[in-house]
């Protein structure tokens, strides 16, 4: 299923911006195309599209087979009300929003509202995302693969069927660029406390951490080959490993870390 059908995309910030680009690459008619950004100066300039700052500036005759919600968390309860008059059984809503149940967008929306809730992450907007989503009650199998076709669009789709996975989801991927941009942080620190310059460290940290993961994208071998790899026995990658694998080093910090962040997931979901 490609880019057929007319959409509403409600928010146009990062992520609601870099899944539009996407959508038009992939063929996505402006004329199809309705865009709810109250803020100007993100507003995006689509001639042939319906662009407007409030949802009561949407024609009545638009009539969109999927809504967007790419709206901020502490958003969303301004949003709902004004959504509701695009429910019916042909409109599917699919949200973005980190922590928002099926069961919160159904109590906002009416129970006959047609929910898919995703949870992307920051590389879609160079097209390399990764997206996890479970359907709620009533979604037909053709709503959801045109759900899968837009967010195909910016990245790889998986599918779960348990909505509370979906908080372990968002602590580890949806999360997860943070925790590599910190390892770049961190690495070019460590270098120039080893004596290399400020800027070299940062680009030595850059290019490595962005090659290992083009060499990782490409790469048939699970992570743990390519470490070995890498790892000389008695050489200096063997030496720094030892202290990164020690049993209080690494493993127990991103335990903590993504069971903090589950945690927080499912607080924000009150």
């Amino acid at each position: 299923m490609g880019m057929d059908g007319k959409l509403l995309l409600v928010g146009c910030g990062k992520m609601g911006g870099a899944m539009l680009a996407g959508w038009r690459e992939r063929g996505l008619k402006d004329a199809d195309l309705a865009v709810i950004e109250p803020a100007e100066a993100i507003r995006p300039d689509i001639p042939g599209a319906v662009v407007v700052g409030a949802v009561d500036a949407v024609p009545a005759s638009f009539r969109p087979d999927i809504v967007v919600l790419a709206v901020k968390p502490q958003s969303m309860d301004g949003a709902l009300p004004g959504l509701r008059r695009f429910v019916g059984p042909d409109t599917t809503f699919l949200s973005i929003a980190a922590g928002k149940t099926i069961g919160y967008f159904r109590k906002g929306l009416g129970e006959g509202a047609k929910i898919v809730r995703a949870m992307p992450n920051t590389p879609a907007a160079v097209r390399q995302g990764v997206t996890v989503c479970v359907a709620g009650p009533g979604v037909s199998a053709p709503q959801r693969a045109r759900c899968d076709a837009l967010l195909a669009a910016v990245g790889t789709v998986d599918w779960v069927e348990d909505e509370g996975l979906i908080d372990a989801v968002t602590a580890v991927s949806g999360s997860g660029p943070a925790y590599v941009f910190l390892l770049v942080e961190a690495m070019a620190a460590a270098g120039e406390k080893a004596g290399l310059p400020a800027d070299l460290a940062m680009k030595l940290a850059r290019g490595t951490v962005s090659g290992s993961g083009a060499l990782l994208a490409g790469a048939s071998e699970p992570a743990s080959q390519l470490r070995i790899n890498v790892t000389s026995p008695g050489g200096t990658t063997a030496e720094a490993l030892g202290v990164l694998m020690a049993a209080d080093a690494i493993q127990p910090l991103f335990d903590r870390a993504i069971a903090a962040a589950t945690r927080r997931s499912r607080e924000l979901a009150g």
